[in-house]
């Protein structure tokens, strides 16, 4: 048997290697379920005999807790992360006690901020001293804001010098920049060095950094020089230098770049890692794949969220108090905007009152000129999170989504013009009745269009959220415009 027949048996017969298995969490997490709801008569009578105080976290029996502890085990962080966030306030707090401790800082990373709040609610100080001293200090940077001021004290303590200035250094940067989210852990060597002094020099690790697909090159001064990929040093003579085979031509990024925009670099290059360099030129970290993902998703979750008015870190049990109260604003918004309707659609009662199939045609307008600004509206959301909309394009872009929603409007216009009047052909004014349907689908296809394009600029230019609100802004605009065009046509056709 070959070598390479011999190493491919052993990797089929170790059984410590990792399979990926897309239905794990969601069988857990069903297991979970099923063992609390069992438990649930025994633990109250466990509360009972308790005197019936008291606790922050439901009581379980000892067989429970132990059956929780054996599915939670073999789980990975964001596994138990996911299911934690999955299960109501009390359930969640009984798992989160069967957690094993070495976990518990990684799992804080995992859990959106308002899961996060109520474990750590639910943890002593020691705990969370414990937790945290486990995470690296990149990682407790992004946990600072939700720490006691005391634990972040004891924490800062426990570390070295070079972490302590680590820690300062990632928690100076803006929250949405590369610096917050760049890495410390990294490989650095210079170019004089052989690959045979850097293969020896990386056994002396006792792991290496996570995602580690390059070593970075630096002078004396700390400065970049350049980078060697693994596989140019794997596959190269042993004992060339590193300087003849390292690229010199190497992407950067700056602690001060946009994530977004180091995010868009990481998917048009197809990076795994970057090196982050100050404006001197000196390597202060290094920014991974991993970190790009978690962006990607925030931004994708912030948008979604966002176009409704609602907070993309809330607790889905959370307090019932503070979740209405996080939703009044756009609610309220809206609630003002459908009143501006309804005195829009009173204006016209006379109208309405004469022809009377106005009231059935009303809802039909607003909605698909409201559907195509919605596509008009996700479209620039997206291009102007990738970064591809400019001063230069952003007049080509107006024209073109105009020149759309121009031929859907005359297209649908004519549509619904044809099927209103189809619907009321035996009506005297049936054919009025389909011309002034044509043309306030057209009018407010292209209201629709405009509001669509300019919500998301406006805003982007005030610095705020392109995708906030934008939903319910278009929504009032395509509702009353839409209204205002369709009653005052109809006012207009049939007035005698």
């Amino acid at each position: 048997m070959s070598r390479e027949e011999e190493a491919g048996k052993l990797i089929e017969e170790d059984e410590s290697t990792p399979t990926l298995d897309s239905d794990e969490a969601s069988r857990a997490l069903a297991r979970v379920e099923q063992i609390l709801e069992e438990d649930e008569d025994k633990a109250k009578a466990l509360l009972k005999a308790r005197g019936g105080e008291h606790e922050e976290a439901r009581p379980i029996t000892p067989e429970a807790a132990q059956e929780l502890r054996d599915i939670l085990e073999p789980l990975h962080p964001a596994d138990i992360a996911w299911v934690l966030e999955a299960l109501p306030l009390d359930d969640r707090l009984a798992v989160w006690n069967q957690v094993q401790s070495e976990s518990d800082g990684d799992i804080l990373l995992e859990v959106n901020e308002g899961v996060r709040e109520t474990l750590i609610d639910a943890m002593d100080r020691d705990e969370l001293v414990d937790a945290v001293e486990t995470l690296d200090t990149d990682q407790i940077a992004d946990l600072v804001d939700d720490l006691p001021p005391d634990v972040m004290a004891e924490v800062q303590e426990g570390l070295s010098h070079e972490e302590r200035a680590q820690l300062r250094a990632a928690m100076s940067y803006p929250e949405e920049s590369v610096g917050a989210r760049m890495d410390f852990e990294m490989v650095s060597i210079r170019e004089e060095v052989t690959v045979d002094m850097v293969l020896r020099y990386l056994r002396r690790f006792k792991t290496l950094p996570d995602h580690m697909d390059q070593i970075f090159v630096v002078d004396r001064l700390g400065r970049l020089k350049g980078t060697l990929s693994l596989v140019e040093m794997l596959t190269n003579d042993p004992a060339k230098q590193v300087k003849r085979i390292m690229q010199t031509e190497a992407f950067t990024l700056n602690p001060l770049d946009s994530a977004s925009d180091a995010a868009q670099a990481f998917e048009r290059y197809d990076l795994v890692s970057a090196a982050v360099v100050d404006e001197a030129g000196r390597l202060v970290g290094r920014l991974t794949v991993n970190e790009v993902v978690d962006v990607i998703r925030e931004e994708s979750e912030e948008d979604a969220f966002g176009a409704v008015g609602l907070d993309d870190e809330q607790d889905i049990y959370g307090s019932v108090w503070s979740s209405a109260k996080s939703r009044w604003l756009w609610l309220g918004v809206n609630l003002c905007t459908a009143f501006f309707a309804s005195r829009v659609i009173s204006a016209f009662d006379g109208t309405i009152e004469r022809v009377v199939a106005l009231a059935a045609l009303m809802p039909i307008v607003a909605g698909m000129a409201g559907n195509s600004g919605n596509q008009t509206l996700t479209l620039l959301v997206r291009s102007l999170a990738m970064g591809q909309v400019t001063m230069a394009n952003t007049i080509d872009i107006w024209k073109k989504e105009i020149g759309v929603a121009f031929i859907n409007g005359i297209l649908w216009g004519c549509i619904a013009g044809a099927c209103a009047w189809a619907l009321y052909w035996d009506s005297p004014q049936g054919m009025l009745l389909g011309c002034v349907m044509a043309l306030a689908m057209f009018f407010n296809i292209i209201q629709g269009a405009v509001v669509g394009m300019a919500v998301p600029l406006i805003l982007k230019r005030l610095g705020r959220d392109p995708a906030m609100g934008g939903s319910v802004l278009l929504t009032f605009t395509t509702d009353s415009g839409g209204f205002l065009i369709f009653l005052g046509l109809a006012t207009i056709f049939f007035a005698h």
